[in-house]
């Protein structure tokens, strides 16, 4: 089957729950979740308190539906499946299973981890709707200045975001870059070892988990005629896996087979409960890792924050977006405990029901943070600002009788004091 770079998908709304697990086999697919409002409506805007207009933004996002990093991502499959294919060994699934691994394989030669598509189309889209939703922040001659990390997926992100501004209006004063010198705050690093020994702490307890939930499925003996073959002479559990991921990726795609009919509902819910509960441990917050896995993105919030104070400061209207990535956008989200997602949770077994990672990192996922100031310049250091995850609205950690608008000064001192425990 070839895979079409044009033309129309159709995605399902973000929703997967532990009692339903075939509600959204889309979701389930973690940071492979496509953008939910690239064909949906996205959710409805409360309007802003009487008197208070918005005047800036700061703004994460990480870049859109991406093919797969790593050649070896579309090409073992077909290595493993053709073992049998000499032998004679494959069902007619698993001819046709073959037959489209080796056009996806082609296809996807030169792609490495690049945008798709789709992926240039969920950035048009959330620009789109930004400038719909707060016109005066991209009045006349308003500063919008972008940063992507030096990934060209990012780049391209960040230029389809910045081209539908300038359509919507040429007068904007556009500034961007792409540079080693802002990676410190505008990508997570191995080199950032307070994310990485927190995970440490709790990896014994991710490993016995795992075991616990590990996945048994039948599935290649919907691919192979003789299942003592299959285990003696293929790495079928290296195919399990290179199989699932194809297919959670697939949403990224125009016109992409998948390969979910080789798994049943319960087996694929169960491969999103261990990856899901894995992306917990290395960038939630939980007593198992000290409660540390989230300041990966410090230096990050402290640029936000501080990026915020020089538009806070000035009369002018502006923007500062940046485009990354989801290990920067889940930890972030985490960080700044967007509504329930920086809760504690000190029981892996918990974590399916209270913490989902498709909420938070779907492809092209995003966090604003809208600023707005009242009309009455007697008032002008009463800055409001409201918070989306995703361009829904949600819950700061502080007091608020106008949630979801909430004062940037409370905030703003809220964060600054959490973030004394990381001092870097």
């Amino acid at each position: 089957m070839k895979i079409f770079l044009a033309g129309l998908a159709c995605l399902c709304a973000a929703g997967a729950g532990a009692t339903e697990p075939a509600q959204n086999r889309a979701a389930l697919a973690s940071n492979y979740y496509a953008y939910p409002y690239t064909t949906a409506p996205a959710p409805a805007q409360t309007s802003a308190p009487a008197g208070y207009k918005p005047f800036h933004i700061e703004h994460y996002g990480r870049h859109g539906s991406r093919w797969h990093i790593g050649r070896g991502m579309y090409k073992t499959p077909v290595q493993i499946l053709e073992v049998a294919e000499r032998n004679g060994k494959l069902t007619e699934r698993g001819k046709e299973v073959l037959a489209q691994l080796r056009d996806i394989e082609v296809q996807s030669r030169g792609r490495d981890g690049e945008l798709t598509p789709l992926g240039a189309a969920q950035h048009r889209g959330i620009a789109k709707r930004m400038y719909a939703n707060f016109p005066e922040v991209f009045a006349d001659g308003s500063h919008v200045d972008a940063k992507s990390t030096v990934v060209i997926r990012c780049i391209l992100s960040m230029d389809n975001e910045l081209q539908e501004l300038y359509a919507a209006n040429p007068k904007l004063n556009i500034t961007s870059d792409a540079s080693y010198s802002t990676m410190p705050y505008m990508n997570f690093t191995d080199t950032d070892t307070v994310a990485m020994n927190a995970a440490k702490l709790a990896s014994a307890q991710l490993k016995d988990f795992q075991k616990k939930h590990r996945v048994s499925t039948n599935y290649i003996s919907k691919l192979v005629t003789d299942k003592q073959f299959a285990k003696d002479s293929m790495n079928t559990g290296s195919l399990e896996w290179y199989l699932e991921k194809l297919s959670a990726n697939a949403q990224s795609h125009y016109g992409m087979p998948d390969f979910y009919d080789l798994f049943t509902d319960e087996e694929i819910y169960n491969m999103w409960v261990n990856d899901n509960a894995s992306w917990f441990v290395r960038m939630g917050n939980s007593k198992l890792t000290d409660n540390l896995a989230a300041f990966s993105q410090r230096r990050l919030l402290r640029n936000m924050i501080a990026s915020a104070d020089t538009a806070v400061a000035s009369p002018l209207t502006s923007a500062n977006l940046r485009f990354g990535h989801e290990v920067c956008v889940l930890p972030l989200a985490v960080l700044m405990e967007l509504d329930h997602y920086g809760d504690e949770i000190n029981n892996l077994e918990e974590v399916a029901d209270k913490w989902k990672n498709h909420e938070i990192f779907p492809m092209a996922s995003n966090v604003q943070v809208i600023f707005y100031r009242p009309e009455d310049s007697t008032k002008s250091d009463d800055v409001l600002v409201k918070v989306m995850l995703n361009e829904r609205e949600v819950k700061l950690p502080v007091a608020s009788a106008t949630a979801p608008y909430y004062k940037w000064n409370d905030l703003r001192a809220y964060y600054l004091k959490k973030l004394e425990r990381v001092p870097d």
